[in-house]
């Protein structure tokens, strides 16, 4: 029994590789919590999170003040004793964002650890259903991006194989959406799939009269089209349209993914590694979603989420949004629009310490011991 011994925190801001902008919000830097553990067998293993740009400093004092001194010297192979003791003992600040991203970033690094102690890669060790999942890309159908660049990216996406792109929507009026995925599809013909993204921006009437006028374009899913803890609105939206309706981006809780599910105001799951709190209580969606005949797409940090996706029988897409390019030796591998998980023991990340370490902010950088 290894016992955890020190762990190490820093975080790295990141700026955006391109203009990032949707219906509500533009996206301005990538605040990446990362924390490393060892153990008394000195292995080590790291996770991490992400914010948009606002909550890092409060996820890192979470972690350095309340989270960390909870784990030192525990078994780190019990990850669900730790991750169910964390989880209770912010009680008074779960369910949210902030307590969320921070034991996302526990919970991945001692699966990284246990991984990586196992001699397997995640994909095999939380599941093994597949070694590679279809692609689709975000990066170039950011609301500002004008008609033709997204109907060239959509091309450029097809081209390498992709099975798809993704456009965001919340123009100032139904029309303008339409009139932009219209033109993505004459170009992209019917093989093609077309996700939309409108990031939470509608309320439940505009979204209906939007599902009805984006009917004919053949969409793969419509994005967070209502504020996220709406759910009554999620299923009056869900009954009206055909369009199938993706949430959980901005969900926390494993038990609102299941009111979700059991009253169908969703037939897509877009549960978040980082937003649901990590690895552990990640597969606990996936294989609800799954008894419900529901597809995982997970949304975003594609670098972990190719593992998590591959993992269960129910993975269906992973996102392209590139996110650590700066800060690991290698990217994720990529064949014929696949994503094709990691071969190496551990989640399959690369990092590039000198990167990490050179880009860290240093009020953050710490290292806590038993």
């Amino acid at each position: 029994m290894a016992m955890i011994e020190r762990v190490e925190l820093r975080m790295v801001d990141l700026p955006p590789k391109v203009l990032r902008t949707d219906a509500i919000q533009s996206f301005v830097s990538q605040e990446t919590p990362i924390v490393t553990i060892t153990d008394s067998d000195g292995a080590t293993g790291t996770g991490y999170s992400y914010t948009i740009g606002t909550g890092g400093s409060s996820v890192m004092r979470l972690l350095s003040d309340h989270l960390v001194p909870r784990i030192l010297g525990k078994d780190a192979d019990q990850i669900e004793a730790i991750w169910r003791d964390l989880e209770f003992a912010t009680h008074a600040t779960t369910i949210g964002a902030i307590t969320a991203i921070a034991l996302a970033a526990v919970d991945t690094a001692l699966w990284d650890l246990r991984a990586k102690k196992q001699g397997l890669p995640l994909w095999k060790l939380a599941g093994g259903a597949k070694d590679r999942c279809p692609l689709y890309t975000t990066e170039g159908g950011w609301l500002h991006i004008e008609k033709q660049a997204l109907v060239d990216d959509a091309l450029q996406a097809q081209a390498k194989g992709f099975r798809g792109a993704k456009v965001k929507i919340g123009r100032p009026h139904g029309s303008e959406d339409l009139d932009r995925l219209s033109a993505v599809r004459d170009a992209v013909g019917s093989g093609f799939e077309i996700m939309t993204d409108a990031n939470q921006g509608f309320a439940l009437d505009e979204a209906i009269r939007r599902s009805h006028v984006l009917r004919d374009v053949d969409l793969a899913w419509l994005e967070e089209p209502l504020p996220a803890d709406d759910i009554d609105g999620h299923v009056r939206l869900s009954s009206a349209t055909a369009i199938p309706v993706a949430v959980g981006e901005s969900l926390y809780s494993i038990r609102h993914f299941r009111e979700y599910m059991q009253k169908r105001a969703c037939s897509i799951v877009q549960v978040d590694v980082g937003r649901i709190g990590g690895i552990t209580p990640w597969l606990k969606v996936a294989h609800t979603a799954e008894a419900f005949d529901m597809p995982v797409c997970p949304h975003f940090l594609m670098e972990l989420h190719v593992s998590l996706t591959c993992a269960v029988q129910n993975g269906k897409y992973v996102e392209y949004i590139p996110q650590l390019d700066d800060l690991t030796h290698t990217q994720m591998r990529i064949e014929n629009g696949h994503a094709v998980a990691p071969s190496e023991p551990g989640i399959g990340i690369d990092w590039d310490w000198d990167a990490v370490k050179g880009r860290s902010v240093d009020e953050f950088t710490t290292e806590i011991r038993v």
